[in-house]
């Protein structure tokens, strides 16, 4: 008896996801990267999506680690004082000093005794060579180079970042209100801009100091009325800046919707304005810190910032001045100079990647 020739069993159809049509599914491609990465940056909260596409850049990061060890240099490191080689700002002994004073007694041709001494000197303190005490040697006062490093990056950093501070808000401020009003409130904004943008900062300033210096003005007084003059002459480029941004910014979509859903002013300059124009503001704020650093050295350089006694990157490079130091002491100038150096193109390069960073533009 024959047996049945069975029919052999076609092979199964691929299963498909259910609901999903086979022409879909054999059409469907992988995402590529970009798409991914702006499909997984929906999910981020804006400040992490901020964090993540600054701690991307490497420039960035380089900038933020030399700011950072500057700034624990500056404020952290006067703490270590029961170090050898740490001192106070203005910790110095005379130039010369007196070791020991041996008393004898002589006769005078007329008989009477007389007391002497010998007297033994120390070497001056003044220009000492680097070592373990003096790591960066000593300046012509007997101050201690690498101590007033420390205390220099104090005055330096907060001269920078106060008045940047200040100028970024008085900037905004009155940047905000032309561009926003405009009309003869722009006008008004606008014409004292111009007149404090004709002002020629460093002769001002030299002059300021030249007056305080003759009124007996020292020291931190002296140290507050120069930053407010720095403030009063230097927020006028920011709201330019913030004034332009507005005019172009009022006209789009998202401002006629909450024109249209009637918000209050505040809150469409402040909420919807201003974090539009805060990639601009950033490079400004990051380059003016460093035009203040710069100009405060300026100044120290030429003997017109606070006095030597008080520590600053500016006053110590003054120390250049004196050919005999430029030539055989570098340490007093090259020093203060490696660090404004380095403090500017980091807060250059922690601006670049805050710029990228907070473009709402920005995809990466």
């Amino acid at each position: 008896m024959e047996e049945e020739k069975k029919p052999l069993a076609s092979p199964a159809p691929e299963e498909t996801a259910p609901g999903v049509p086979e022409e879909i599914e054999e059409t469907a491609e992988p995402l590529m990267e970009d798409e991914v990465e702006e499909v997984s940056a929906r999910t981020l909260s804006p400040a992490r999506l901020v964090l993540k596409r600054f701690f991307r850049s490497k420039l960035s990061m380089v900038g933020l680690v030399i700011l950072i060890v500057l700034l624990v240099f500056s404020f952290l490191g006067p703490v270590f004082q029961f170090l050898p080689f740490v001192y106070g700002e203005q910790d110095t002994a005379d130039q010369v000093r007196v070791e020991a004073a041996t008393p004898f007694t002589v006769t005078g041709e007329d008989g009477e005794e007389h007391t002497l001494y010998v007297v033994t000197y120390s070497d001056p303190d003044n220009y000492l060579a680097p070592s373990a005490t003096h790591l960066l040697g000593t300046d012509d006062k007997g101050f201690d180079v690498f101590s007033r490093l420390m205390y220099g990056g104090r005055v330096s950093l907060t001269i920078g970042l106060v008045v940047v501070v200040l100028e970024t808000l008085l900037g905004v401020l009155f940047g905000g209100l032309a561009g926003y009003f405009g009309k003869w409130v722009d006008n008004l904004i606008m014409r004292i801009v111009d007149i404090l943008q004709c002002v020629p900062q460093i002769p001002i300033l030299m002059i300021m100091g030249v007056v305080l210096q003759n009124r007996g003005v020292d020291g931190y007084p002296r140290l507050i009325i120069m930053l407010a003059f720095l403030t009063l002459l230097g927020w006028a480029g920011t709201a330019r800046i913030v004034r332009g941004q507005i005019l172009s910014l009022r006209e789009q979509e998202f401002m006629i919707s909450a024109e249209a859903s009637g918000l209050p002013v505040w809150r469409k300059i402040f909420k919807h304005l201003i974090p539009n124009v805060m990639p601009q503001l950033i490079v400004s704020m990051t380059l003016g810190l460093g035009s203040i650093i710069l100009m405060e050295a300026t100044l120290g350089y030429l003997g017109i910032g606070l006095a030597s006694e008080y520590a600053t990157w500016g006053n110590m490079i003054n120390a250049a001045a004196n050919n005999t130091v430029l030539m055989n002491y570098p340490a007093l100038w090259i020093a203060p100079g490696i660090c404004i150096v380095l403090a500017v193109l980091a807060f250059n390069f922690v601006g670049d990647g805050l710029r990228d960073a907070f473009d709402p533009k920005a995809r990466r």
